[in-house]
């Protein structure tokens, strides 16, 4: 059961990250930035695996090649998207899927039986010691500077021209912002996968946003929903002997669904008792 406990060690802590930065993502409305640096992610990990196996260079770790493609083509989409707007789409859009065709390419031509399913939709029972205390440093990075620097991502989330007045590098924090997402998709890998990874990165924050509209609400009340999910998830999927990724993304945006159709009928219900008075 020693498995069982690093997963739900892994779950509890990784939820934290989740939720902080999955406000920034939703608030910022970088989502689909954010899904471009998942799937170039894919790239590093197969680079990775080829240099391992193929190279023979065994310290560069499926992990470390996700960190380092996190981070590059976060700086890289980043640039982008502040310097070339026209453009924007175009370039992330090309980034997602060359990202992608390296890392299959890069899988297929590493020696032995390398595959990507695990990476591709995570698989959290098999979160090891070493990717439990990878994750934990992670873990302590993001929060740390999220914390720290709190309120000039609050300012570069709603207003760049009034934080730019206040003397804020507004450019900088983007870009801060970005890597610190780029680490936390990372941190998904293990939990949900590359595919799924924007679900859980989105959805509980989406949701704390129906309830509250201040942002440090927001995040904490998204970190609680981050754990109930991943905890659930990760229980079903042991009991069920099914896949805890797509579980837990499941419970999420059933969750989802239900509290948008909910504040949908309590919108009418207001609006026809305001009529009625």
């Amino acid at each position: 059961m020693l498995f069982f406990r690093y997963a739900v060690f892994t779950g509890i802590i990784a939820s934290i990250a989740f939720g902080i930065v999955g406000t920034y993502v939703v608030v910022r409305r970088i989502t689909y930035i954010a899904g471009a640096i998942a799937h170039c992610i894919l790239g590093g990990i197969g680079f990775a695996l080829y240099l391992q196996y193929k190279l023979q260079v065994p310290w560069i770790t499926p992990m470390c090649g996700a960190i380092a493609a996190a981070l590059f083509s976060a700086l890289i989409i980043g640039i982008v998207s502040m310097h070339w707007k026209q453009r924007e789409d175009a370039v992330i859009s090309a980034m997602w899927a060359v990202g992608m065709a390296l890392g299959v390419l890069f899988i297929a031509l590493t020696p032995g039986y390398q595959s990507a399913m695990s990476y591709l939709f995570g698989d959290i029972l098999m979160v090891s010691k070493a990717d439990f205390y990878t994750v934990l440093a992670l873990d302590v990075v993001i929060v740390t500077l999220c914390l720290l620097f709190y309120n000039k991502f609050l300012a570069v989330c709603f207003d760049n021209d009034f934080a730019r007045i206040k003397g804020v590098h507004v450019e900088f924090y983007y870009l801060l912002l970005l890597c610190l997402t780029a680490l936390t998709i990372v941190l998904l890998i293990s939990v949900v996968g590359l595919i799924m990874v924007i679900a859980l990165l989105t959805l509980p924050a989406a949701i704390s946003g129906h309830f509250t509209q201040r942002l440090s609400k927001m995040m904490m009340l998204s970190v609680a929903l981050s754990f109930v999910f991943t905890f659930s998830g990760l229980g079903l999927s042991y009991k069920w002997n099914v896949p805890s990724g797509a579980v837990i993304i499941i419970i999420a945006g059933g969750c989802y669904l239900l509290t948008a159709a909910g504040t949908a009928i309590h919108r009418k219900l207001r609006r026809a008792a305001r009529k009625s008075v």
